[in-house]
């Protein structure tokens, strides 16, 4: 099985920008990376950084990872997505996320109530206004399009999209969103990915989505977000790893919701993560970074020699991942670099 290679580029600003960035997209096409994927939280955004890239690359798709429901209404979405497919010549693909709490109230001034069933209406109602079969009329539960008893009238969408259907991926890791992605979603985005322990964790939900939407696995493209590090300085490819899992458990939401130490359970993990947890929010974070052992850095991430990077790609392969979504853990240019081509060699 071929596995597809994207190269995750993240937050302008937070991750490479500028000239930077440029350059290590197209090393990264040059290589035969598939796709390229842009974040956002409250600072960049992704249709800006994917727009800008749309014109200077030739052949590398263009992924959002992801487009946050609550920070733009869903044709404002649609609206952005056929405009970067027309620009970039039929190579953008939506993803798609509600975010959390603290972002999606703090920042958008959007309640967070059912992000789910918020999340699954906004697919269907970009997926409408792209294959602009018809005047947009809308009545759900959280959009009414147009809005009821108002001076507004049903619209359709102005030019001829280059494409009626532009391949729609959602970021997901909890149960119910997973089923959601499974059931909706032409691809799924899970990050702190356990290639060994995917199926026990998710398997049931992927199972239970694809039958309520009436489809197979082949109809879901699997592409776990992935650090890696290649040779170089391998210790300090797993602290930089460890240091956001510890923010990831210690900080992410509430010692009530965290979805990230939720996931650690049902990877077998959770005295760990409870107990990282409870260290970093009682201030002790040098001892909730000390008590997060190699062995669960290693479990989500790709870090060692090629020979052993090369043997944990073939479990990608053997579980049936279509995509990695790779992120080079060194900062040091040359070694992530390296890591970029010799991930490429490994995966061909």
């Amino acid at each position: 099985m071929t596995l597809k290679l994207g190269y995750y580029l993240g937050y302008w600003g937070i991750g490479p920008k500028g000239d930077e960035a440029l350059e290590a997209v197209r090393h990264a096409e040059g290589l035969g990376y598939e796709s390229v994927w842009v974040a956002e939280s409250y600072g960049s955004d992704v249709v800006s950084v994917l727009a800008w890239l749309a014109g200077q690359t030739e052949k590398i798709n263009l992924g959002a990872a992801i487009m946050q429901v609550p920070a733009r209404p869903p044709a404002a979405a649609a609206m952005a997505g056929a405009t970067i497919d027309e620009l970039s010549g039929g190579r953008f693909m939506f993803g798609f996320g509600p975010s959390g709490p603290q972002v999606s109230e703090g920042w958008y001034g959007v309640p967070y109530s059912k992000p789910w069933g918020r999340t699954r209406e906004y697919v269907e109602v970009v997926r409408k206004i792209v294959a602009r079969e018809e005047k947009l009329d809308h009545q759900g539960e959280h959009y009414q399009l147009p809005l009821p008893d108002g001076q507004g009238k049903p619209l359709k969408l102005n030019i001829r999209p280059l494409r009626n259907e532009i391949p729609v991926f959602i970021g997901a890791i909890g149960r119910k969103s997973v089923e959601i992605a499974a059931e909706i979603a032409d691809g799924w985005i899970p990050i702190f990915f356990s290639v060994d322990r995917f199926e026990e964790a998710w398997g049931e939900h992927i199972e239970a989505g694809l039958a309520r939407g009436n489809r197979d696995r082949s109809d879901l493209e699997i592409s776990p977000s992935v650090q890696v590090a290649i040779d170089g300085d391998l210790e300090a490819a797993r602290n930089m790893v460890r240091m956001a899992m510890v923010l990831y458990f210690g900080g992410m939401g509430s010692r009530k919701t965290n979805f990230y130490v939720d996931l650690a359970h049902r990877f077998g993990f959770g005295e760990v993560a409870d107990d990282v947890q409870a260290r970093f929010q009682s201030g002790d974070k040098e001892g909730a970074f000390a008590a997060l052992p190699d062995e669960v850095v290693d479990a989500v991430s790709l870090i060692g020699t090629e020979a052993e990077v090369s043997e944990r790609l073939a479990r990608f392969r053997e579980n049936g991942i279509d995509r990695l979504i790779m992120t080079p853990v060194h900062p040091e240019p040359e070694q992530a670099r390296h890591t970029v081509e010799r991930l490429a060699a490994l995966a061909q």
